[in-house]
């Protein structure tokens, strides 16, 4: 028999569709291989074996750290990794023995002297140009944009002879100031590039604003664009300064003879004395560090300019 509700409704349908509809659940469907993968990565497991990737990697510096505390006789007697079970073999001789020499000091100092200004030029110009490409209007400014963009692909080795003549008859090859401004040439292009198209993400209105309270052009690009860049700036100065410091073959070709920069400087200390690893080894390990310490100063700005560079 059925019964009518209040409503009007079917009870006995009702009661029956309500029961039908609770009890067709869809089975789940069985995680694949790659989505459990994925579901693990984030685990303890991972953690592990990332971190032994990490030790990995280090290997290599850690052993030329270990090295570089070691006499010329325990290097050439046995491996690096007797350390760990004759601690008393470290010591800091080769690091006093170092700084007494000559070559690799003035080495030092001229790579402090090519890095600097080259890491600063290439920031302020390309901070400088980046700003006027994106926000001032001049005659051909997207062509000269292009230019700029296709510098890019310049290959620094096309250039190495051409350069060379000029310097040479300008009188500037050979020298410091010939390898600074090789360095900010063909850093320019990527610099301006990159903070252009950062410069460009900033809102309009925020710079409308600040032109209707009575700010020029200088005090807009110091007072806002500046600050809301400094995570690319950052980053650019970071990849500068680690591409310039680093760089041997400009060096090699450009710098002064006399005082080479600090790759040059290690690389002719093994041409001339062979296997003085008593010398390599703290001079490589304090060329190393020296980057190490910049990126690990800059290193929130350079996240921070990096995912806002990846969110753009």
């Amino acid at each position: 028999m059925t019964t009518t509700g209040p409503d009007g409704a079917d009870g006995t349908s009702g009661t029956g569709g309500a029961s039908g509809t609770s009890g067709a659940q869809p089975p789940k469907a069985k995680p694949t291989l790659a989505a459990r993968i994925a579901a693990r990565t984030g685990g303890g497991t991972m953690r592990v074996f990332l971190v032994l990737v990490g030790l990995f990697w280090l290997m290599p510096t850690i052993g030329l750290l270990l090295s570089s505390l070691r006499s010329p006789a325990d290097i050439s007697a046995s491996g690096w990794w007797e350390v760990f079970t004759q601690p008393a073999q470290l010591t800091a001789e080769n690091y006093s023995r170092l700084l007494q020499n000559d070559t690799i000091t003035r080495s030092l100092l001229s790579t402090i002297l090519i890095t600097v200004p080259s890491t600063v030029l290439v920031v302020v110009i390309g901070s400088l140009a980046g700003y006027a490409f994106a926000w001032m209007d001049f005659p051909g400014r997207d062509w000269w944009f292009l230019a700029v963009v296709a510098l890019l692909v310049v290959p620094v080795q096309v250039a190495l002879v051409p350069v060379s003549k000029l310097f040479g008859e300008i009188g500037i090859f050979e020298t410091t100031a010939g390898v600074v401004v090789f360095h900010v040439a063909f850093g320019l292009p990527f610099a301006i590039f990159l903070l252009r198209n950062f410069f460009a993400e900033i809102p309009r209105e925020l710079l409308e604003a600040a032109r209707l309270d009575g700010a020029g052009e200088i005090r807009l690009f110091t007072r806002v664009v500046l600050p809301l860049g400094a995570p690319a700036i950052a980053s650019l100065g970071i990849f500068q300064f680690l591409w310039v410091w680093n760089d041997m073959l400009v060096a090699l070709i450009f710098a002064d003879s006399e005082s080479p920069p600090i790759t040059v400087a290690l690389q002719q200390q093994v041409r001339q004395f062979g296997n003085n690893i008593d010398v390599l080894a703290p001079g490589a390990f304090v060329s190393m560090v020296i980057p190490l310490v910049v990126f690990f100063a800059f290193q929130r700005q350079f996240v921070s300019g990096v995912m806002a560079g990846a969110v753009k």
